[in-house]
């Protein structure tokens, strides 16, 4: 197996066979391939045996994934798994009597529970209870404590009632004999710290650990890993914590950020997904991600700049991102490579509704599919009567507020919005019997192709071509009860799913964020682009080169070389053409056209007291190592 298909930085850490080693990749750095070349190198070099290596990814198709890919470099026998597949293994193995069946999903069961809440508390989503429960149980906080636990939080019940929600359904699975996934880890967890002969057969067994996605690990996880590894420190924490997204479920990036504190780091920086100006437009947030300073640089070619722009309504701000999407489509970007991406569920009826009327496809997201909708419709089944009347009076049964609470989970938050949505379309109509043919006509559901419609944190791991990122507005991103450090990073993972082309709109007031991002005025109506990059006398006189280049070949300017570009060709003051071509952005097209008259005016006696200086900084820096 060789390593020259790596850059230097991936490298470096697939050669560091042994541990502690913490991998700090950015999006887009080629992660998954620089972890699948350790674990290949940690067998290769006998560092350690297939079996001795258990590598632990968040989801089971990763870990699919990354058996694929030791396949094809060679490597059989890697144990890959989630750390829940990896509790319930050791658990059938050391105590199979604690094993019973599984809770594919607490909702059923949580459903039963709120059915007999008081008043409208009944209708509050099975989800939002789940998702408090397991930010409990992934804290290793019981329901005797939560109440104090949760003091800080806004749960989607009131703290007492959801202390006993939470009682009720650990009492209710008990009875049943069943577990769900928290269970597995605590019972692994217990088993490891009461049993002395478990601990020494499991070590015996595994000797190196790769844990991917580490900023989403939470206590219960990280508690368990300790025990796996013991005294030994043979683990490769691999992450990124400008991407930890998930604090609703008790994860966050702590963890991560502790570990690098005592390990060998390697940065992966060189981003091979997007362009230099989209990556421009998201450094913007580093300063005010916190945690491990990463840039990203890009090594693909240049782009067009991202597009940030707000306006008067949302009726204007749809316009605009139909417009776009056929603009880009004829464009030759087809409709599956172009995604919106929205904060939460109750957004995506606007889009849907929007792109369904342009009659563009769409897929991923569909009012008829959620539960306000289904559940509405169930109970409206075969009613008559004026519309407006019949389906008010049957939203006001399943707990609808005209005037919802601003305390609302995300979930309670979209089922509100959907039973307001579909009120005002009943509202214009006449008999309750055209309901739903008239929804259907609104918001049909979306087809197995066409544009990507999902939330930002179901974007995570993904990418496309286009990215449109829609009310960027306050409530919204940042969402009103969201930790404003998380909806930060939320906003950042949106940036980097984008290969070439971003769309960033608002039409209310402007978010927090987009100040934050260099976005000038914010206008209605008026497009803004970010800020171009600051050039020293060096860039200046690069830029006044790239300007007659421009005319005599008659292209935009950008086509030569971006402002980006032309800031990084100032940073690095190359002196060959060999250097030159490392800049991010250059390329081996560009440095063939026009990497000999970049190097003249480089060293043009009228810029040279400014490359002069640059040069002796340059050199200063990489001097530093061998000094």
């Amino acid at each position: 197996m060789e390593l020259d298909a790596l850059n230097d930085e991936q490298r470096a850490a697939a050669e560091a066979v042994s541990g502690p080693v913490c991998i700090l990749a950015g999006a887009g750095t080629g992660k998954t391939t620089t972890v699948t070349y350790r674990i290949a190198n940690q067998v290769r070099t006998g560092a350690f045996a297939p079996g001795e290596i258990l590598a632990v990814t968040f989801t089971e198709k990763a870990a699919g994934e990354l058996a694929r890919r030791l396949a094809a470099l060679g490597v059989r026998g890697v144990r890959g798994s989630t750390f829940h597949a990896a509790a319930l293994a050791q658990l059938r193995y050391f105590r199979p009597q604690e094993v019973g069946p599984i809770l594919a999903s607490k909702a059923l069961l949580l459903r039963q529970i709120a059915n007999r809440l008081p008043g409208a508390y009944r209708f509050r989503p099975a989800g939002d209870l789940a998702t408090e429960i397991e930010w409990a149980k992934n804290r290793r906080i019981p329901p005797s404590r939560y109440p104090a636990s949760a003091r800080e939080r806004t749960p989607p019940l009131p703290h007492d009632l959801m202390a006993r929600v939470y009682r009720e359904y650990e009492r209710r699975k008990a009875e049943a004999g069943r577990l769900d996934f928290e269970d597995l880890l605590d019972r692994a967890i217990r088993l490891f710290e009461e049993d002395e002969r478990a601990r020494a057969v499991f070590r015996g067994r595994y000797r190196a650990f790769t844990v991917d996605e580490y900023q989403d690990v939470n206590d219960l996880q990280q508690r368990l890993l300790e025990l796996w590894l013991g005294d030994r420190d043979d683990l490769c924490a691999v992450g990124d914590d400008y991407q930890s997204i998930y604090g609703f479920t008790g994860a966050g990036p702590e963890h991560l950020l502790a570990f690098a504190r005592c390990a060998r780091v390697f940065r992966l920086e060189r981003n091979y997904r997007s362009t230099p100006q989209l990556l421009a437009l998201a450094n913007r947030l580093a300063p005010s991600l916190g945690g491990a300073r990463k840039t990203l640089h890009a090594m693909v070619p240049d782009g067009p700049e991202p597009e940030l722009r707000g306006f008067a309504s949302w009726a204007d701000e749809a316009a605009h991102l139909v417009a776009r999407v056929r603009e880009l489509s004829g464009l030759g970007v087809a409709f599956e490579q172009q995604a919106v991406l929205v904060r939460t569920n109750a957004r995506s009826a606007d889009v849907e509704e929007a792109l369904h009327a342009a009659d563009i496809p769409f897929q991923g997201s569909s009012l008829l599919e959620r539960d306000a909708a289904r559940t509405l419709l169930r109970r409206l089944r075969g009613a008559h009567g004026p519309a407006g009347d019949v389906v008010r009076a049957a939203a006001l049964a399943l707990g609808w507020e005209p005037v919802p609470s601003e305390d609302l989970g995300e979930r309670e938050q979209t089922r509100q919005s959907d039973l307001a949505r579909i009120v005002a379309v009943a509202e214009a109509l006449g008999d309750a019997s055209e309901l739903p043919a008239e929804l259907e006509r609104h918001f049909g559901a979306g087809v197995a192709r066409g544009v990507h419609l999902l939330t930002l944190h179901r974007a995570k791991g993904l990418e496309w071509e286009a990215v449109f990122l829609p009310r960027l507005e306050p409530g919204e991103l940042p969402i009103r009860r969201g930790d404003v450090d998380e909806e930060r990073r939320l906003l950042y993972v949106g940036l980097t799913r984008a290969r070439r082309h971003l769309t960033v709109t608002w039409s209310g007031p402007p978010s927090c964020f987009l100040a934050e991002l260099g976005a000038r005025g914010g206008r209605p109506g008026r497009s803004t682009r970010a800020p171009a990059a600051e050039l020293g006398p060096v860039g200046q006189a690069l830029r006044a080169w790239r300007l007659e280049r421009a005319r005599a070949d008659g292209v935009p300017a950008y086509v030569v070389f971006h402002d980006r570009t032309l800031a990084e060709i100032e940073r690095a003051a190359p002196a060959t053409l060999a250097q030159l071509g490392a800049v991010p952005g250059v390329g081996p097209a560009k440095l063939e056209r026009y990497g000999a008259e970049v190097l003249a005016v480089l060293s043009d006696d009228d810029a040279g007291g400014g490359a002069a200086v640059a040069r002796s900084s340059h050199s200063a820096r990489n001097g530093s190592a061998i000094a």
